[in-house]
């Protein structure tokens, strides 16, 4: 077992804290309580900040002596200069957003290199659960109803290959994962329950 997954991170958090380079910067976009910050600044030496909406997540990583202001993705990130850090991450959060491309925008303008981890609504399990019960389905990766889900945005691999294709944005990496564990990339729009990608603009 590698050491991200030793750390006791969610899987896409490994994959992501697997493939930053040491010792580079990072601002982490909806960082909740600062678990991938604290394992990137004490695994790898590098310079972490983040921005949460929670004012609790704030405070937890405060208290771990981690570098986070309380901000909004949707309306915030325009604050941060241009290629100011190594990495922007975005964590299981373009779901959440109002307006998805623009968050994505940001995050390649405000970062050299951007990770985007995201559940995939795709899923055979998502698709069979509308299929025979005609019911916004409740896993264990989407435990929550679709009345308190914070999730707006039900996008799905595809979805989000066609918004890279049309933006012009380049894949560096992406990883694919079915529960806890990585699965290939042969029809991972209906195999793979989660998605990380690593993009850049093209020089």
């Amino acid at each position: 077992m590698n050491t991200a997954m030793k750390a006791g991170l969610r899987p896409d958090l490994a994959v992501i804290a697997d493939n930053v380079a040491a010792s580079s910067s990072v601002l982490d976009v909806g960082c909740g309580d600062g678990t991938l910050m604290q394992a990137l600044r004490d695994g790898s030496g590098c310079a972490t900040r983040g921005m949460e909406i929670d004012a609790l997540n704030v405070g937890a990583c405060v208290a771990k002596g981690l570098s986070v202001i309380q901000g909004d993705a949707d309306t915030d990130l325009s604050f941060y200069p241009d290629k100011s850090v190594d990495y922007a991450i975005l964590s299981q959060t373009l779901q959440t957003t109002m307006r998805p491309d623009v968050v994505l925008e940001q995050l390649l303008r405000i970062g050299r290199k951007a990770f985007v981890s995201f559940p995939n609504f795709a899923h055979w399990r998502v698709r069979t659960s509308l299929l025979w019960n005609g019911r916004m389905p409740v896993t264990r990766l989407l435990p929550i109803a679709w009345y308190e889900t914070p999730n707006i945005h039900h996008l799905t691999i595809n979805d989000f290959r066609g918004l890279l294709k049309e933006r012009g944005i380049a894949v560096e990496g992406q990883w694919f994962l079915s529960g806890d564990a990585q699965c290939s990339a042969a029809a991972a729009n209906f195999r793979a329950e989660h998605a990380v990608f690593l993009l850049a603009r093209p020089d």
